[in-house]
């Protein structure tokens, strides 16, 4: 990883920190109050991404936003990698059989499409956040489960457990030695590039109407109450949009960054 590289990684995940916990510090005042005077202002140096229809702030709403859509990404994310963790222990220390069942039900999981299933989800709990957390984070679980489940099989049947084997230590000893250590750098790419993927889920629900509710300032919710005003308000839509693909760009960068400096 360059320096440059380790620098600009180093800004975005600041920056971002910095939006979700203190987004008062980028963007000072209240993302919900309404000024109708002020409706429809295009971008100027009091209003840089312009105002919504009520008069909101939209650089202000983004900027808060920011931790309403990180907090779905990394809820689901944590829940989904929670789900394949626990499916990739039972694979990989439990006997062939159950090995089988999980991978064959894992394998017509992964075959319906990650949003379709989170839709399907969402009609059997109903809108909200919760239940896009939820959503987004059982659709994501297959696909973790199987990189994961391979990924410690690999290790199981490596000469490394062998020898640990032969020189007769326990298996917590194999698990917390060779497993754990040898797992930790595999995760925390899969948790990085998840947390991208999980924004735009979210936001693609929300989006729907079918995550966080309005006048909340989710991304995607933005996105979906822009989308009316497209043809003369094209604000609306473009920043929300723009962060959106921002946090999924830069998650996606440190998790590729991350798996390139594991090999």
């Amino acid at each position: 990883m360059s320096r440059t590289a380790k620098i600009l990684a180093t800004l975005f995940v600041g920056l971002v920190v910095t939006a979700a916990l203190f987004p008062s510090l980028l963007a000072p005042g209240d993302p919900l109050a309404v000024n109708p005077s002020e409706a429809f202002q295009a971008p100027s140096l009091q209003y840089p991404f312009g105002t919504d229809e009520s008069g909101r702030n939209v650089y202000t709403r983004v900027v808060h936003g920011t931790a309403d859509s990180l907090t779905i990404g990394l809820a689901a994310t944590a829940l989904g990698m929670g789900i394949a963790i626990l499916l990739g222990v039972i694979t990989a220390f439990g006997p062939r059989w159950i090995d089988s069942v999980i991978l064959r039900l894992l394998e017509v999981l992964y075959a319906i499409p990650a949003l379709l299933m989170a839709l399907l989800i969402i009609a059997f709990t109903g809108p909200g956040t919760t239940p896009a957390i939820i959503a987004v984070g059982l659709s994501t679980a297959p696909g973790y489960s199987r990189l994961i489940r391979t990924h410690l099989r690999t290790l199981v049947n490596s000469e490394m457990f062998d020898a640990a084997t032969v020189l007769g230590h326990s298996r917590w000893h194999k698990v917390r030695n060779h497993l754990i250590p040898n797992t930790l750098s595999t995760l925390l790419a899969l948790i990085t590039l998840g947390i991208g993927q999980a924004v735009i889920w979210a936001s693609a629900l929300s989006f729907l109407g079918l995550g966080t509710p309005p006048p909340a300032p989710e991304w995607g919710a933005m996105l979906a109450n822009g989308r009316t005003y497209l043809h003369f308000a094209w604000w609306l839509t473009v920043f929300p949009g723009a962060a959106i693909v921002t946090i999924a760009a830069g998650a996606t960068l440190l998790g590729r960054t991350a798996t390139r400096s594991r090999t």
